[in-house]
This record gives structure tokens, sequence and C-alpha cells, in this order.
């Protein structure tokens, strides 16, 4: 074999450090950049947090830029108003003097005044929204909410360990997933036991709150909750009768039979069936080991003097700079031996100020494109959303498709209609009869808005509906129509069918 030397040019792309930095940080959403910030600050000596940038950033803010109906239609910023309210009122509280000496049967309000806040007795804030919606207890899921009211009660010790193999096996909906039969046979080698038993101890679990956990069907969970009521309700002897009877009736929605099983009229009908809907099908929902996810925007769009302006989000956006005093020390020792952690600490840290202001710059440039091609949408609605792809932007920006969608993911921009997710501005599109394009989007409001406004007594097909649409200008099939109505969860013109 000849050995030889040759010369060959070729072009490589490198992934430096610095620019893996930079996408990752691209990508990030807003949790996780504050814990990649938090990490930062906690392993580089060099840098810190800019508490002044970020009051400067707060105080700068000028009130033409909340006007006054975006303040309305923030529910956030009538929340923040009561907080400071409450505040000012508990220092006010305070500042008054205790007493050198109480009597001995004093109390508190005997001493003090206490009012309390305006919206204190009212269940509402000023946004007219339940100051508990969303609300959740980190924790505590419904086997252990079952288990506390298990240990609460007065049972023997055979019976917890029934009760504790009945609840494992009631799922997150409250409802039981195994037999009694294969429960009673799990137990057998353990305790001895007759299946009555088990049957026994069910049906006390089955009278935990939320009433109607344990059922094994959705029948007998209705049952339950029926019987917490006095018997001298009315509609009650008749409900019973439906969910016994005629429950698939129900379902179905084939209200001329069930009138015919139950010889009532029409309005009798709708206040059983009126009755029946406060009953809940899934009792176990009532306690959720859900979290609350909350959302922090990236970005604001707000319409200043009739044009729409995309700001960043100051709580959103890291302030961080370099150590003044370190780097003043580095600069004093020179090139020493000693100070080569620091030399590549205040590196790292200028690379990563650098990271965190591409960041966003890139975030403030496409949402400045997304709100310029969907001003229509920010207008009136849903139906103004025009069809757009991330070659859109990314051909506007000269920046690569893939750069777009890591700045899409997981970024969400505050509007005056609410807050959305960046891709949301994303969609597909339909043709239309003139030449043009009807995004996703629109269709979807409009489905929606004729379902909404159906007879529901003769409900309209999907079929019905794409015969519509084609008669706008829109050619949208049958079954586009079902997958956009199925993707709203919107159920069949059969299952939308009402008596009024």
């Amino acid at each position: 074999m000849k050995h030889s030397l040759q010369l060959k040019l070729s072009q490589n792309l490198t992934m430096t450090p610095q620019l893996q930095q930079a996408i990752r940080l691209l990508q990030l959403s807003t949790f996780e950049l504050q814990t990649e910030v938090q990490q930062a600050l906690e392993e580089n000596p060099m840098l810190e947090q800019d508490d002044e940038a970020y009051q400067n950033t707060i105080e700068d803010k000028s009130p033409g830029e909340n006007p006054p109906d975006q303040q309305q239609n923030n529910p956030e910023a009538s929340n923040e108003t009561i907080t400071a309210q409450d505040d000012q009122h508990l220092d006010m509280e305070n500042n008054q003097s205790l007493p050198d000496e109480l009597s001995v049967d004093a109390s508190w309000e005997d001493t003090y005044d206490i009012s309390l806040p305006a919206n204190t007795n009212n269940n509402t804030d000023n946004s007219g929204n339940d100051f508990l919606e969303n609300q959740s207890i980190a924790g505590n899921t419904l086997q252990e909410h079952l288990i506390w009211q298990l240990q609460n009660s007065p049972v023997s010790d055979t019976d917890m360990i029934i009760a504790t193999a009945l609840i494992d096996a009631i799922d997150d909906d409250g409802y039981l997933t195994e037999s009694v039969e294969e429960i009673y046979q799990s137990l057998q080698g353990e305790l001895d036991i007759e299946d009555d038993e088990v049957e026994a101890v069910l049906h006390r679990i089955q009278h935990f709150d939320p009433v109607g956990t344990g059922a094994r069907n959705l029948s007998e969970c209705l049952l339950l909750q029926l019987d917490q009521f006095d018997e001298q309700t009315e509609c009650l002897s008749e409900a019973r009768i439906i969910i016994k009877q005629y429950l698939n009736l129900l379902g179905s929605h084939d209200y001329a039979r069930l009138q015919k099983k139950l010889r009532c009229n029409e309005q009798h009908l709708h206040e059983l069936i009126t009755f029946i809907q406060t009953l809940n099908p899934k009792p176990g929902d009532a306690i959720s080991a859900n979290k609350a996810q909350y959302i922090i925007p990236d970005i604001y769009v707000r319409k200043i003097n009739g044009v729409w302006k995309v700001s960043l989000n100051p709580e959103a956006t890291p302030k961080l700079k370099i150590n003044q005093l370190y780097e003043s020390h580095l600069k004093q020792a020179g090139r020493g031996k000693d100070t080569t952690y620091l030399r590549n600490s205040l590196q790292e840290a200028r690379w990563f100020l650098k990271s965190l202001q591409s960041r966003s710059d890139t975030l403030q440039r496409v949402g400045e494109a997304i709100v310029k091609r969907q001003r229509l949408f920010l207008e009136y609605g849903d139906e103004g959303m025009k069809p757009m792809v991330l070659r859109d932007i990314a051909e506007e920006l000269e920046m690569h498709e893939s750069t777009i969608s890591r700045v899409t993911t997981n970024k969400y921009m505050h509007t005056p209609s609410g807050v959305y997710e960046f891709k949301f501005f994303f969609s597909s599109h339909v043709s239309t009869v003139d030449g043009g394009e009807c995004s996703a989007t629109a269709i979807r409001s409009m489905v929606k808005k004729l379902i909404e406004n159906e007879n529901p007594k003769k409900p309209m097909s999907d079929n019905k509906i794409s015969s519509f649409l084609v008669k706008e200008g829109i050619n949208v099939a049958r079954r586009t129509v079902a997958k956009y109505r199925e993707s709203m969860m919107i159920p069949p013109s059969n299952e939308r069918k009402r008596l009024a």
C-alpha cells in the first residue's frame, strides 16, 4: 500500500460552547430560564443580581402603557390592586399602639376595630371570578383523602385492611376498578372473611366525601348522590327511575322515547334532566392532586394610540451584571496563576450575559413579526387569524426555521384578549373560492359560532356546516369540519340535541 499526502478543502459547522449555550437558553421557558439563572448565580462568583436595573425598569413604565380597557380585561391587575390595599390596611392596623395593660377577660375585638376588606364577604373579586378558582391542595390525592377519613372513623382492624384494599382500587375519577369478588379473593389468604363483609365496607366508603366515590358504574355513582337528597325533594323519584332504567336513552338524547317511557310532557322532562345534570359523574375530580399551572408571559402586547406595541416582560427578563468588586480586584491582580479561576469565570459570565441579551432581542423581534402579521386577530378575534407558518417569520427576520421553532416553544404573549402561546398564531390553511387562504383557527371559530347559534332541538350536522361554509366561499370538507369540531371537544349533532 502506497502512502501519499493530499490537500483537501471542506467546510464544517462547529458548534462552539458559546453558540450551544445561546441555543439552549433560547429554547428554555421562563420558569426553566429562572432555574438556569439561579444556577449560574450560585456557580459563578462574577455574576450578581442587578437590582437597580430591575427597579428602574418598573419605575420607568408610563401610565399610558396600561389603558383603562386593558386593566379591566386583566384580572391580575385588579388582584394586585386589592393586594396593595390589603397591605396598606394591615400597615395601618400594625401602627396602632398596644395598651400597657389589658383586663383578663378582654378580647381583641374589644380593644381594636377589626374591619375586613370590601370584597371579603363575597366569594368573587372585582373581575367576577371565583377567588378559589384554580386552587389545589398540594399532595392531597383522592386516595389520601379517603384514607384520612377512614382513619378518623370507628372501624375494626379487619375493616381497616379491607377498606385500604378497596381504596387502592379506586381510580382518580372515583370509580372502583376491581370487582368485589376480586378484592375478596386477594384478601382470603390474609383474613378470614366473607364476601359480604367486603361489600359492607365498600358501602361505607361510598358515603365518604366526595359522595359517589367507590361506585362500580355511572348509574350507581349517580344513585349514591341522589341518596343524599331529602325524600320530599321534587323530581327525586322520577330521577331515580331514569338513572336505574333509562340511562342509555338519556345518554343518547333519545328524548322522544324517554317521554313515552315516563309518560310526561316535554317541560317536565326538561326539569328532570336539569336536576340530574346537577350530579357529578366523576366525583373524584373534586379532589385533585394536579397543581395549578401558572404562566408568566414573555412579552406584552398593548394598543397605544391606535398602534400595537410589543414589549418584553421585565419580570421575566433576568437582570444580571458583572460583579464590579471582583472585576476591579482581577484587574489589579494582573494575570497570575492565582487569578485563572476568576478570569475564566469572568469570561463565562460575559458569554452568559450576551446569550441572555441575544435571547431577549430574538424574542422581541419574533413577537413584533407575529403581531404585525396577526393584527386582525388582535382587533377582531379568532376569525381574523391569518394562516402563517414558521417559514414566513423565518424569511422576514432572515433566521432559520429551527430558530423560530425554538423561540415559539413554551413562550407566551399577553394580549388584551388573553394569554397565548406563540405557536397558537401558527396554523394551517384551506383555500377559498376567490383563490385566497383561510386559517384553521378562523374556521374553528366559525364552526363554533354556528354550533352555538344552532337550534338545540335540531342541531347542525357536520355535512350541513360544511355546506354553509362552502356557500361562504370556504372550501372545507365534511371530514375537516368533524376534525375541527373534535379538536374543540364538541360532541356530534346527535349528542348535542336538547329539549330547549
